[in-house]
């Protein structure tokens, strides 16, 4: 197999207008609504990648064998300077848990700061380093 890109990913979490709020205004993204076969969903779009969101208890099949809130860690290139990104953050009392710290890629190094979204998942938010 060739793999292009991961296309989405899927976030179980306990209130889903909490998680369209802080993801929406707190990083930027962009709230997709879409039909699928029942009701409307939600999700969340950057570049060409989506988060889908299952709430909790009410997950759509397939799923993951132990969805649930908080259990996550999704690192994000953004291509904002890690200064911004870190006034922005206190802009809107997002609380940075750590960095900004020099960690590791998959095209090599990267400069870090870490939030957590309002189920706790741990978000990195990273600039590629370049040398």
């Amino acid at each position: 197999m060739k793999y292009e890109r991961l296309d989405h990913t899927v976030l179980t979490v306990n209130d889903i207008t909490a998680t369209v709020d802080f993801y929406s205004r707190v990083l930027g993204m962009e709230v997709v609504t879409f039909s699928m076969l029942v009701n409307d969903r939600k999700a969340l779009r950057f570049g060409d990648t989506k988060i889908n969101l299952h709430e909790v208890g009410k997950e759509i099949a397939p799923h993951a064998e132990n969805p649930g809130p908080g259990t996550e860690h999704l690192c994000f290139i953004v291509s904002d300077p890690i200064e911004e990104v870190i006034a922005h953050l206190q802009a809107e009392s997002a609380v940075i848990e750590s960095g900004p710290v020099e960690r590791v890629g998959v095209l090599g190094p990267i400069n870090s700061v870490y939030v957590r979204d309002p189920d706790g998942n741990l978000l990195e938010l990273s600039n590629h380093i370049d040398r």
